[in-house]
């Protein structure tokens, strides 16, 4: 329909455009009214349909309640919402109806009805909004119409509309997670938190159950993630960085076109893929080799984590810093070289600070994937929240305990579950600050270029 619609607006207006004169000229271009014409079409069309999709449901439910006995309808709103997802599983055939009671077998027919007969009518519905839409935007084809302007406007707005979604979306995310924690807080100081040294989050689910009344010092699990996120740093921006640089200054286009793709390839292994390496190789490497040299090595450490998660991050930090090397002017190049350095004090001393900005930038994401990585840390570094600098042992990270936290039947009231939004805020307050240091630097090296 909505195919039709433009090549119906385009090829009025390239008929009239045939009989336009100078006194009436076709104010835009042929295709700027069949867009008028789409637009028309479309935004009814797309706005019934998302209406009638998001009230469907309500209204089924409604309809269904309407045909239960008083004392299923009259159940707390818990027990009552169990009986209709059951109905609706016995009307999609997820549920056998020899195994349900005969009433909810009869609702479920009903559903199944009324769910038929809204989908015929959203469609003819959708479809005759379209077409009257259609109709309008053909009416309003005419050699004054601004066709461009209107369509320039429309895109406009949509692309406003969709900043203000991702704004919001941020601003409803942080929100969310403050609220939480300010929950949180009011359980736990936040001095116990930010600066406690012991974390065991285990607390009683009952007043007269005997257990852990929660120690929620996150400072391990901070220290755990930093050491994790540094080792990954040391392994990947030396071996990124200096891949980049031969990629871009050093290797045949021959030798690029094949190389390039195959260092890619390791940013689309899966993290359970690395996971796997780290926990079945990486570890039990490291730990013999410790033990051969006299070292006490977990069987879990932060350095097979580390090495690995290293290795998953290379690709990151190689590839934007060879699109940001490869950018860097060549008349750059051709200056430095013209006065006599060599073509290693070019790229020292004119390409990477020239270029640094984006490298900094790679780094950075590079550091944001260490971060949030959960998957390397769970099977290769374990559990166990330490306070400790050595590699060896066993280390958590924060993005590991917010899975482990919000998982199982605590109550989501719990500090428990409540400590898992603190986390999330912590980190997202850590990363800001290092985002903000490393604008700041970027900054002063791009003056200093510029």
């Amino acid at each position: 329909m909505f195919v039709a619609a433009y090549w119906i607006g385009r090829s009025k207006a390239t008929g009239m455009r045939n009989l336009a004169t100078k006194a009436q000229p076709l104010h835009s271009l042929p295709r700027y009214y069949g867009y008028q014409m789409l637009i028309w079409c479309a935004v009814p069309a797309i706005t019934v349909f998302a209406l009638w999709m998001g009230l469907e449901s309500t209204v089924l439910t409604k309809l269904v309640k309407l045909s239960l006995p008083d004392e299923i309808r009259n159940l707390p709103g818990g027990e009552f919402n169990l009986i209709i997802n059951d109905i609706k599983n016995i009307a999609v055939g997820n549920i056998s109806q020899s195994q349900s009671d005969p009433i909810r077998t009869t609702a479920a027919a009903d559903y199944s009805i009324n769910l038929g007969f809204s989908k015929w009518a959203r469609a003819v519905v959708v479809l005759v909004a379209g077409l009257l839409g259609a109709y309008f935007g053909y009416k309003r084809i005419t050699y004054s119409a601004r066709a461009r302007i209107f369509v320039e406007k429309v895109i406009m707005i949509f692309l406003i509309t969709c900043s203000c979604l991702a704004i919001l979306t941020t601003v409803g995310i942080v929100l969310s997670v403050l609220f939480e924690s300010l929950r949180f807080f009011d359980k736990v100081p936040f001095s116990d938190f930010a600066f406690g040294l012991h974390w065991s989050p285990q607390t009683s689910i009952r007043a007269d159950q005997v257990g852990s009344s929660g120690s929620f010092g996150a400072v391990p699990i901070f220290a755990g993630t930093l050491l994790i996120s540094a080792i990954a740093m040391l392994v990947a921006v030396p071996f990124g960085l200096m891949s980049a640089i031969y990629l871009a200054e050093y290797a045949t286009p021959r030798v690029r076109a094949w190389v390039k793709p195959l260092l890619e390839i390791l940013a689309g292994i899966p993290t359970v893929v690395y996971g796997f390496f780290a926990a079945l190789t990486v570890a039990p490497m490291i730990r013999g080799f410790g033990e051969s040299i006299g070292l006490s090595v977990a069987s879990e450490s932060a350095l097979a984590a580390g090495l690995v998660m290293g290795i998953m991050i290379i690709p990151f930090v190689s590839s934007l810093s060879d699109d940001v090397i490869t950018a860097v002017p060549q008349s750059m190049r051709d200056g430095s070289l013209g006065l006599g350095a060599t073509k290693s004090e070019t790229i020292r001393k004119v390409v990477i600070p020239a270029a640094l900005p984006g490298v900094v930038g790679g780094i950075l994401l590079a550091v944001s994937r260490a971060i949030g990585e959960t998957m390397i840390v769970v099977m290769a570094a374990g559990l166990a929240a330490n306070l400790t600098i050595n590699p060896l042992e066993a280390v958590t990270t924060v993005t590991v305990q917010i899975v482990t936290l919000l998982t199982g039947d605590q109550a989501f009231d719990s500090p428990k579950t409540l400590a898992a939004f603190a986390l999330g805020l912590m980190l997202f307050v850590t990363t800001l600050i290092l985002n903000v240091i490393a604008l700041r630097t970027v900054r002063k090296y791009r003056e200093q270029y510029e």
